[in-house]
């Protein structure tokens, strides 16, 4: 059964809060739709198909969409946390935390200068 392979797919579209979620499984395949918040969330639902059924799932038909393409994804920030570890988290670069300044610069003052509870946009690159 093709759904119990994905359990742990369908668990993180739980987990996330995916909107108008549906799952099918049909002609040997398991379908899933449904709608991420961000494309940050989009990208963690495909790598853990990627995960799970490898890079070309053939027994999979995902279509997931996303519901706020303005940014790639919004995060609350937690103590102990930096622009760059925010940027190292989403981008696999921390150098990259200038983009995350510039894209909240009506919030922050200074990219030294980030507090628990904000809540910043994480723009595409």
């Amino acid at each position: 059964m093709k759904r119990a392979k994905y359990q742990d797919v369908l668990d993180l579209g739980e987990k996330l809060n995916i909107q108008n979620g549906k799952v099918e499984e049909s002609d040997g395949k398991l379908k899933i739709w449904g709608t991420a918040s961000t494309q940050y969330e989009k990208d963690l639902l495909w790598d853990e198909i990627k995960r799970v059924g490898g890079e070309n799932p053939d027994d999979l038909m995902a279509d997931i969409k996303v519901a706020d393409e303005s940014v790639y994804a919004r995060h609350t920030v937690e103590s102990g946390e930096t622009l760059g570890k925010i940027a190292k988290h989403y981008y696999g670069d921390a150098s990259k935390y200038n983009a995350i300044y510039k894209a909240n610069s009506d919030k922050l003052k200074s990219a030294d200068l980030i507090y628990p509870d904000q809540e910043l946009v994480i723009p595409k690159l």
